[in-house]
């Protein structure tokens, strides 16, 4: 199946769990634990449980709802009753007030003599209603479920609170394995569309790598022929998937969700986007960027330099939701009432402009996984400059730290546009701004989508190289 192209890493790590419960079985504590996250509608569920399904032995597989503690347990008890586990009805028939209990049943139905899977999906929201609910987790596994040949795999999409779960002084610390679920990479998506490097890089930024984003693109075709479908379509995965998202992750911090919008629609400094949201107050403003930063939606930067700079930029970290947030959401009325070709137009018009832009973080954590190379030594810290007023601009600065670096080992120049090639011009005009950040001489390099011209580059990359450092 389609979403699970790429998964060969995830479903591997966790077969080694598995086998170590079942290593484990004649054990005192053969039980295991996995602490699985990653952002939402990334495919953790479906791959958790393709995983169980192949597993051939009992599991229970329960998703938290956020619906209230006696609610959740109540289902947690249905759903033990129609699992595989040899004895889950025992939990439905007890009907447990409390956590505690109803773990310490689920230990009592868990068989001895072979190993088993039980799956909490979504946790932070049974962390979030229940403040005790960290604590009972750890008394349970430490007295009753570790001792049995488990695999506890405990799912969030949360990322803060999945973090905080495993964090020094939390009282599950160190009790489970991280395991993160990313999306789709530019390689993986190439190969599931069967797509040449470049338009592998405009699927990726479109999709961001979403498995169910990218089941929807037909195999071979472009961006265009994707749009038409996907825009016309007013419950199509590209459509909807953001704003159910947001539902979840943002059900009552509205400010934050307005701030993200001002974000989404290109605004990259405080100033501006305390203008795009309306005239939000410095200290909302500032709460709200701190819960956007903690959820990952947000990445803040500063200038990679060899002095100090108080110049932050903000950006959306999700290409597809960057995307979706500057030309989808303002617009979804007149694609629900079927005029899908002016959004259509909309996007044709800007795409270029919005990619040139959204392209700049991928082609540098690229950069990251390439170099060290036999034209450029390798730089722990890998981002971009600019001064407050951008009259200096440079895409890629490369250092021996971030953001006030010792060093500068390259600088250099992102040009993406189909039929013009990195040029003498913009040689001369990298070099004007290497020349506002130092005096010392520097390699220079050149990432273009059509080949470079120009002479006097250490370095030159294509869309070839970059699809390269992800396989």
């Amino acid at each position: 199946m389609a979403e699970f192209v790429g998964r060969n890493r995830e479903l591997e790590l966790l077969g080694q769990e598995l086998r170590k419960v079942v290593a484990g079985v004649d054990h005192e504590r053969p039980g295991r634990c996995l602490l699985l996250r990653g952002r939402r509608r990334v495919g953790k569920s479906r791959l958790v449980e393709r995983f169980a399904d192949r597993a051939e032995v009992p599991f229970l597989y329960f998703t938290a709802s956020g619906g209230g503690t006696a609610r959740e347990l109540a289902r947690f008890a249905a759903d033990a009753d129609r699992s595989s586990l040899p004895a889950g009805a025992l939990l439905a028939s007890a009907r447990p007030a409390d956590w505690g209990a109803a773990l310490e049943l689920l230990a009592a139905t868990l068989p001895d003599d072979r190993a088993s899977i039980v799956v909490i999906d979504e946790v932070p929201y049974l962390m979030g209603q229940d403040d005790v609910f960290e604590g009972t987790l750890q008394r349970s596994w430490d007295r009753f479920l570790e001792r049995k040949p488990v695999l506890l795999i405990l799912i969030g999409s949360d990322l803060s609170m999945m973090e905080a779960l495993n964090s020094y002084k939390r009282p599950f610390h160190q009790r489970g394995r991280e395991l993160v679920v990313g999306p789709l990479n530019p390689a993986e998506i190439g190969a599931m569309l069967g797509l040449g490097p470049a338009a592998a890089l405009d699927a990726a930024l479109l999709t961001g790598g979403l498995p169910l984003i990218c089941s929807d693109w037909p195999a071979g075709a472009g961006v265009k022929s994707f749009l038409e479908l996907a825009v016309s379509d007013p419950i199509s995965s590209l459509i909807v998937s953001a704003e159910r998202s947001l539902a979840a992750e943002f059900p009552e911090a509205a400010q934050a969700r307005l701030v993200l919008g001002a974000i989404g629609s290109g605004e990259r400094t405080f100033g501006n986007i305390t203008q795009a949201a309306g005239g939000i107050g410095a200290t909302p403003l500032t709460r709200a960027l701190t819960i956007l930063q903690d959820k990952r939606m947000v990445a803040a930067e500063l200038p990679i330099s060899l002095r100090p700079s108080r110049d932050k930029r903000y950006r959306v970290a999700d290409p597809y939701l960057r995307f979706w947030l500057r030309f989808i959401d303002p617009y979804l009325d007149e694609i629900e009432r079927g005029r899908a070709d002016l959004t259509l137009a909309r996007i044709e018009q800007g795409w270029t402009s919005w990619r040139g832009r959204a392209v700049e973080p991928l082609i540098r954590e690229s950069l990251a996984r390439i170099l060290p190379d036999h034209h450029l030594p390798a730089a722990p810290a890998i981002g971009g400059y600019w001064t407050r007023t951008n009259d200096v601009e440079i895409d890629i600065v490369g250092a021996d730290r971030e953001p006030i670096a010792r060093e500068l080992r390259f600088l250099g120049s992102i040009k993406w546009l189909e039929n013009s090639p990195f040029d003498d011009h913009d040689r001369a005009a990298l070099t004007r701004h290497w020349a506002a950040l130092t005096d010392q001489p520097i390699p220079l390099v050149a990432v273009s989508r059509s080949g470079s011209t120009a002479t006097g580059l250490h370095a030159v990359y294509g869309p070839e190289d970059i699809i390269a450092a992800w396989r």
